[in-house]
C-alpha cells in the first residue's frame, strides 16, 4: 500500500509512535510518505520506500498566525495525487484530522480515505479546550478509520465526546530485536534510574528528583533525565537545592533510545497521565523494571508486582520505596526485569502489532465509503 503518515515531529509520544510505524511498515514492503514541518525525529532517512514532504508555510503581513493547518491540507492533497496513495494516516487529531478532511475533499479521482490515531493530550487537553472542542469531535466523527492506544482513550473519547463510530484499540509496540537488554553495559558503575519525558508539567519531573533524593538515603543511585522541555529549568534549580546535582545528569533529547535504556537499573515515569506509557514500554523490552504511576492506560502495560510497579499519582514515598527494592534487592531485580522483557515480547512486539494495523488499512480501503465500519478483531 502507498501510505501518507501525518504527526508532530517533535520529541514526544505520538509522534515517536508514527515514525516508527512508518518505517516498520517500509520494512514490510509498504511505500510510506511522510508529511510534516520538519523531519520526524527518529525518521531514518535511508530506510527503503520511506519519503518525506515537507509543509511550507509562508507568512504575509495579513496572517497574525500562519495558517499550518490550510498548508498541510494542501500538501496532503498534492502528495496524495502525485504518488497515487492509498490513504493517510494522521497521528493527533488537531489539526491533521481536519487537514486529513480538507485533503480528502480536494482529492478528486478518487476515494481517499483517512484514519485518526489518538494518542491522549489531543483528547484529555487539546480537545478538552472549549476553543477545540466541537472541531475536534467533528475531525474524529468524520474518520474514516478512528484508532487510539489504549482502552482508558478508547473509553475517556467515547465518554467525553459521544462518539458513535467503533474505535479500535491498537497498542504502542516496540521493536524487540533492536530494544533488548544489555547486562554487561549495566553492570558497569552506580545503580541508575532513568526518566524519559518532554518535560511538561503532566509527566511530574520534580518527582523524580525528589524521589531520587529518598532513593539515595539507601542506595548509591544516580538519575539519568533524556529529554526536553518547560520544566527542565525547574528540576535543575531543584536539584541543586537539594544538593542532588553532582547526581543527575540532564541529557537533553536522545535519538537512539535504544543505546541508552539498556544501561539501565529502572525507570521512572510519575506522571499525572499516561494515555499508555511508550517510555515504559521501550524499557520493559530493554529489561529494565518500570515505576509508574497508576494512571490513565498504564495498566494496560504494567502488571503491578509482576513486570513494573504502579503507585498513586504524588505518592513519591512510595515510588521510591519501589526504585529503592528494585536497586538493593538483585533477585527481585533479575524477576522483574525478565517479566517486563516477556511481557514485551508476547504482547507488544512489532510482529504482533503492526499486522493489526494493516489489517486496519485494508478493512478501511475496502469499506463502501459509508464511514460506518466493524473494528478488526485484536
Amino acid at each position: 500500500m502507498r501510505i501518507g503518515i501525518t504527526c508532530y515531529p517533535t520529541y514526544g509520544g505520538s509522534g515517536i509512535v508514527a515514525t516508527e510505524l512508518g518505517m516498520e511498515l517500509a520494512q514490510r514492503g509498504h511505500e510510506i510518505h511522510f508529511v510534516s514541518y520538519d523531519n520526524p525525529i527518529r525518521l531514518d532517512p535511508d530506510t527503503p520506500n520511506v519519503y518525506y514532504h515537507e509543509v511550507d508555510v509562508a507568512t504575509y503581513p495579513l496572517f497574525r498566525y500562519p495558517p499550518y493547518s490550510l498548508a498541510l491540507a494542501s500538501r496532503m492533497a498534492e502528495v496524495a495525487e502525485r504518488y497515487r496513495l492509498d490513504l493517510l494516516h494522521v497521528h493527533y487529531a488537531i489539526p491533521h484530522s481536519v487537514s486529513a478532511l480538507l485533503a480528502q475533499e480536494m482529492t478528486t479521482s478518487r476515494r481517499l480515505p483517512f484514519i485518526t490515531t489518538l494518542h491522549g493530550t489531543d483528547i484529555t487537553l487539546v480537545g478538552a479546550d472549549r476553543s477545540y472542542f466541537l472541531i475536534t469531535k467533528f475531525s474524529i466523527e468524520r474518520s474514516d478509520g478512528i484508532t487510539t492506544i489504549s482502552e482508558y482513550m478508547r473509553r475517556r473519547t467515547v465518554d467525553f465526546f459521544g462518539v458513535q463510530q467503533p474505535i479500535q484499540v491498537i497498542h504502542n509496540f516496540v521493536n524487540c530485536s533492536l530494544y533488548r537488554p544489555n547486562e554487561e553495559a549495566r553492570s558497569r558503575g552506580k545503580k541508575r534510574i532513568l526518566h524519559i519525558s518532554n518535560f511538561r508539567p503532566v509527566k511530574r519531573v520534580l518527582d523524580c528528583v525528589y524521589a531520587l533524593a529518598k532513593v539515595r538515603e539507601h542506595v548509591d543511585a544516580e538519575l539519568i533525565m533524556a529529554g526536553d522541555g518547560p520544566d527542565r529549568g525547574s528540576a535543575e534549580r531543584l536539584a541543586r537545592e537539594l544538593g542532588l546535582d553532582g547526581h543527575i545528569r540532564f541529557l537533553g533529547k536522545q535519538d537512539h533510545m535504544e543505546r541508552l535504556i539498556p544501561r539501565m537499573h529502572a525507570l521512572h515515569l510519575p506522571s499525572e497521565l499516561e494515555a499508555f506509557g511508550l517510555a515504559a514500554l521501550e524499557a520493559m523490552a530493554c529489561g529494565v523494571p518500570p515505576v509508574a504511576t497508576r494512571a490513565g492506560g498504564v495498566p494496560d502495560l504494567i502488571t503491578h508486582g509482576v513486570d513494573g510497579f504502579t503507585e498513586p499519582v504524588g505518592n513519591i514515598e512510595a515510588q521510591a520505596a519501589r526504585l529503592t527494592e528494585l536497586l538493593s534487592d538483585d533477585d527481585l531485580h533479575a524477576r522483574i526485569a525478565a517479566a517486563a522483557r516477556n511481557t514485551a515480547q508476547t504482547r507488544f512486539c512489532t510482529d504482533l502489532i503492526i499486522p493489526q494495523y494493516e489489517a486496519y488499512y485494508e478493512q478501511v480501503c475496502n469499506d463502501s465509503g459509508t464511514r460506518r465500519f466493524q473494528a478488526v478483531s485484536t
